[in-house]
């Protein structure tokens, strides 16, 4: 029988089981913790860790976790819905097809612009937002503009999803990452930002310029020969104006009305309905669109409440603090630089049991912080081995449900994703930790 690469499921099934086990073998433990007025959150009191009552994983609470994950990450997977739903009406109406036809059109002699342009606006929600999940139902977009312009799907969705996670790990003012943990430091939020803008813009530049190189396939597809001259009609300029027009408007609510999944999923659901109607599909065709596209997100949601489940195990088995715990307590007797790379590795690995980002600043940075001062330097270096790492991980981790949702909805297997990225990976692993190390003495 014929060995193949694990389905995703599969995937975080084999996480979910391995985290049980883990509690076998680690002590569970806790740090007390304080709320911080400033952040609204609690944090970590450093030195305060202690073993509590071993706390172990059973088979059943192994089968529990999978619906209890789901749950937790039910306004995630509504959202998921609602948003695809919407776009696979958008879709069905001919308005995407038409409207990316003429933009490539547009700049038929020069992709490498438009790619850029969609590169930099994709970092920009990342930067200011931590756009994720947002993008599952963008997947048939990017799958449709691989074609058209005869690149591999993979380097698309790298562009795309792949700079919003960058802008996020890079971004001087994101609230979910460096803002948070800046906050959590109590640094001031000037002090590094044009540092942090610096290697920001060196981040997506490099990132998009690799994929933009690397990316395009040697033979040309047939959608490509066949591009042709197209003009979009009134009607689909419409569900065009509505579709990205929503985009804005949750951005908008994100920043401004501190609007959440619901309202986000209520947004988009009135805006595949309109489409539709628009689109002059009628009220039952409409709706036996959405229906389907539902099937075609269902897959994504799934992947994303699995993900969850694996965090779930590690917090009711109180395994995660002594995992942190282990990492950050052999770093106090070294020597600065090697510290610093400790500090930014460990930070990496810590980021596959906590892949939220803002629950990883939240767990790590209050540690991190006393270790700075214990070594004479800047508070920077424990925020910036924080948020490089934790984000540049989103690109690859398993337990990341956003990530592996956007691929998963492309039709891109994991593995194939890993080997496309790895070598992209590691030189943002690197650029990340040569900031680090001149940070060292940029902030003296």
């Amino acid at each position: 029988m014929k060995l193949s690469f694990p389905h995703p499921i599969i995937i975080l099934l084999g996480f979910i089981i391995l985290a049980a086990l883990s509690s076998y073998f680690i002590q569970s433990g806790s740090y007390e913790r304080v709320l911080d007025l400033e952040s609204g959150r609690e944090i970590i009191v450093p030195g305060s860790f202690h073993s509590i009552e071993d706390r172990n994983a059973s088979i059943y609470d192994i089968a529990l976790s999978i619906p209890e994950g789901i749950i937790l990450g039910a306004d995630v997977v509504v959202l998921i819905l609602l948003i695809g739903g919407a776009f696979y009406v958008i879709e069905k109406t001919g308005a995407l097809q038409e409207g990316i036809t003429a933009l490539i059109y547009q700049f038929r002699n020069r992709q490498y612009l438009l790619l850029y342009i969609i590169g930099l606006i994709f970092a920009f929600c990342g930067a200011t937002i931590a756009m994720q999940e947002e993008l599952i139902a963008l997947a048939p977009i990017l799958i449709l503009l691989a074609k058209k312009i005869n690149y591999d799907v993979r380097a698309i969705v790298a562009i795309a999803l792949g700079s919003a996670l960058i802008g996020a790990s890079f971004s001087p003012v994101n609230p979910f990452g460096s803002l948070l943990s800046q906050t959590i430091a109590e640094l001031d939020f000037n002090e590094g930002f044009a540092y942090r803008m610096v290697f920001l813009i060196l981040a997506i530049l490099i990132w998009c310029g690799y994929h933009i190189k690397y990316g395009k396939l040697k033979t040309p597809s047939e959608e490509a020969i066949k591009l042709k001259p197209a003009k979009i009609s009134l009607q689909h300029s419409m569900i065009l104006f509505l579709a990205f027009g929503g985009i804005v408007v949750m951005a908008w609510g994100i920043v401004y009305k501190d609007w959440g999944y619901n309202e986000m999923s209520a947004l988009f659901f009135i805006v595949g309905i309109s489409c539709g109607l628009i689109g002059k599909m009628g009220i039952n065709g409409t709706a036996r669109a959405y229906t389907a596209g539902f099937g075609e997100m269902i897959f994504a949601g799934v992947i994303v409440g699995l993900a969850r489940s694996v965090y779930l195990i590690l917090q009711n088995t109180s395994i995660i603090d002594p995992i942190i715990q282990g990492m950050f307590q052999p770093l106090e007797s070294m020597p600065t630089q090697i510290a610093a790379l400790g500090l930014y590795l460990s930070q990496a690995l810590i980021h596959l049991p906590v892949p939220s980002t803002s629950g990883q600043a939240v767990l790590t940075t209050p540690l991190a912080v006393p270790l700075m001062d214990l070594l004479g330097v800047s508070r920077q270096i424990a925020v910036l081995t924080y948020q490089y790492p934790a984000g540049v991980m989103d690109l690859i981790a398993p337990t990341n449900g956003g990530m592996m949702a956007v691929v998963a909805a492309a039709g891109i297997k994991y593995n194939s994703w890993i080997s496309y990225l790895w070598k992209s990976w590691l030189l943002l692993m690197a650029l990340g930790l040569i900031s680090v190390f001149i940070a060292l003495f940029w902030f003296a």
